[in-house]
């Protein structure tokens, strides 16, 4: 962690406001953008939130939901803890997992979840093709996952870097979903690479 990136998270607005306003993380208001632009999160919604850590997707996904929303958050690392949210800490890919999942939200009177959310970032080597490849995969598991954990008409949201399998990856998604759509929020940083897959309308 360099002392440049500090001081420029020290000065980033987004940064000032989730310590102000207590989200765990600024990524909390890329989300609240995308749901403002794209209504992903309604009231009462089943979500999943899979890389959760530190939790502040997890935190807007609760506030959206309420009063009558379930949301279940896992990550490989400890999630911070979250007021009416169901931390999960583990593999999201691994069948233990997923059949644990189907059994919180059958338990929860739910058949599978509203949303699905993906802020997974792969393990960063520093050669961006690599990066890039490694986070086209992240998402298509995670798109995958989809099959056994969202309901038809579901919507799915995914972190992926950009690069020249994207447009590869928008085909994939198209053929699971009526609407597919890559965008950038406003609290994105401006030298960042990333970009948010959403797509509504899951074809089950």
């Amino acid at each position: 962690m360099s002392r440049r990136w500090v001081s420029e998270r020290k000065r980033d607005p987004y940064y000032k406001r989730a310590k102000r306003e207590n989200y765990y993380s600024r990524a909390a208001y890329k989300l609240m953008q995308m749901d403002e632009r794209f209504g992903i999160i309604r009231k009462g919604d089943a979500v999943i939130d899979l890389g959760a850590a530190p939790g502040g997707w997890s935190q807007v996904a609760v506030e959206r939901s309420a009063p009558d929303g379930l949301v279940i958050s896992i990550d490989l690392r400890r999630i911070s803890e979250i007021k009416g949210a169901i931390t999960m800490r583990g593999d999201a890919f691994a069948p233990e997992t997923v059949e644990k999942i189907i059994a919180l939200l059958e338990s929860k009177g739910r058949g599978r979840a509203d949303v699905i959310l993906s802020d997974m970032s792969p393990n960063i080597s520093g050669v961006y093709d690599i990066d890039h490849a490694k986070s086209i995969d992240l998402v298509k598991r995670a798109m995958e996952l989809c099959g056994a954990l969202l309901r038809p008409g579901g919507t799915f949201v995914a972190k992926v870097f950009e690069g020249e399998s994207m447009k590869e990856l928008k085909n994939e998604a198209k053929e699971r979903f009526r609407m597919v759509k890559p965008h950038s929020p406003d609290a994105t940083r401006e030298r960042s690479s990333e970009i948010y897959i959403v797509c509504k309308g899951f074809r089950s």
